[in-house]
């Protein structure tokens, strides 16, 4: 489909950009505000137990219970549900920054394939590192911006929809080759990972000085009371 229709890489491009635009508008936001918040399953979850009737508990490892003539769901198959949608959203993103590399099908498949088998064994070593890496989401912002402006670019390149330049072709600007691409990564990347270290460190030097002078303030309230 990919090779056939060129225009797919326009959707493709702008789905990244918009993205990159959240992830911009979510590093924008306090990281408190959120913490009071009730968890929410996702909403293929939510829907799910509208339309089948959910067990109160799991029952051993199976996934459906049939009990007075009726099938249950498991809480077990809502969590396989939960993982394959994530699983899912994660390749939304993916798909889309793989092409801007290669279209090499085999490629493709199996760098998405890698990229999903890996991301659960992933998850919770990102997720201790969130508090230190501050800067992620604008180096991902920047990542996903530059990958959606190249994919839509290459869909300019290689137009061929009518209401687009009149159906011709638009290479005013040049496509990134493949060696600046990936070396644009590697220097966002370690950007990011520098500037939040270096961010991590003040905010740790400026939470151990706001220690020490409240230690400094204690003793000298402790002083004044005798």
């Amino acid at each position: 489909m990919i090779e056939s229709w060129s225009w797919v890489f326009y959707p493709f491009g702008l789905w990244l950009l918009w993205t990159a635009f959240s992830q911009i508008r979510e590093g924008a936001e306090d990281p408190d505000a959120h913490q009071d918040e009730e968890y929410r399953p996702p909403s293929i979850v939510r829907w799910v137990s509208r339309v089948v009737p959910v067990t109160d508990g799991f029952i051993g490892g199976r996934m459906l219970y049939r009990h007075g003539g009726r099938t249950y769901v498991t809480p077990l198959l809502l969590c396989v549900i939960a993982i394959g949608t994530a699983d899912v959203m994660f390749a939304v993103d993916s798909i889309p920054a793989i092409y801007s590399l290669t279209v090499e099908p085999y490629l493709v498949f199996a760098a998405n394939a890698f990229s999903l088998l890996g991301l659960r064994q992933l998850y919770f070593l990102i997720d201790g590192l969130l508090d230190r890496v501050v800067y992620l989401h604008y180096g991902l912002a920047a990542i996903l911006g530059f990958i959606g402006f190249k994919l839509v670019n290459h869909a300019l390149h290689t137009n061929e929809l009518p209401f687009i330049n009149g159906g011709e072709h638009w290479s005013a600007v040049p496509e990134p080759s493949i060696p600046f691409s990936l070396g644009f990564i590697v220097v966002i990347i370690v950007i990011t990972a520098a500037a939040s270290l270096a961010a991590s460190a003040r905010r740790r030097a400026r939470a151990r000085q706001a220690e020490a002078e409240r230690a400094r303030q204690g003793r000298r309230g402790g002083g004044s009371a005798l």
